[in-house]
């Protein structure tokens, strides 16, 4: 099978390839969600020692660069409370956390979730955390310009692979909401 963006020599759809997504992943997949056919989440399998953004681009072509998307998860602090929520922007912009995200989950502050919180709470490893097959209560805000791309390459749950399936998709992903002004370029 050919993917819809880039040149992966091992893409095929993402429910063929359950064992090697992380297991929240792989439910999300399985179940589906939003009534978006899942057969449209395309896997590619990768090197892990390339996940990180520049290098995957730098081995796998620039043009991935605007075609790729990063899953950041925040927690959010207001009192005790501390609301945790994951945030989706394009590769070259960054989540304006201190902006957008608190004033959208209306806590006072707002920061990059600790490593050990992040990974522990989506079961997926860092590096590889995926808007797909977060928990349920989590608020996921997506920038509008990741909606707005007709196909977005994105995370997998692990460091091994990655998704690529259509911008719009993730809107339809529980608890999405397209926060304008969430990515910030420059």
């Amino acid at each position: 099978m050919r993917a819809p963006i880039g040149s992966f020599e091992d893409a095929r759809p993402a429910a063929e390839r359950l064992e090697l997504l992380t297991a929240p992943v792989a439910a999300a997949v399985r179940e589906g969600w939003g009534g978006f056919p899942t057969e449209q989440i395309i896997h590619v399998d990768t090197d892990p020692e390339i996940a990180d953004t520049a290098a995957f681009v730098e081995h796998h072509g620039a043009d991935l660069l605007s075609r790729s998307a990063n899953c950041v998860v925040v927690a959010g602090k207001r009192g005790g409370d501390v609301t945790l929520a994951a945030c989706l922007v394009l590769s070259h912009s960054r989540v304006d956390v201190n902006g957008a995200v608190r004033k959208h989950l209306g806590v006072r502050k707002a920061r990059f979730a600790p490593m050990e919180t992040a990974v522990g709470d989506t079961g997926m490893e860092y590096g590889g955390i995926t808007p797909v097959g977060l928990p349920d209560s989590w608020p996921l805000l997506i920038d509008p310009a990741v909606v707005d791309q007709e196909w977005v390459l994105i995370g997998s749950g692990s460091r091994r692979g990655k998704l690529i399936m259509p911008g719009k998709a993730f809107a339809a992903l529980p608890g999405a909401v397209v926060v304008e002004g969430l990515g910030i370029t420059g």
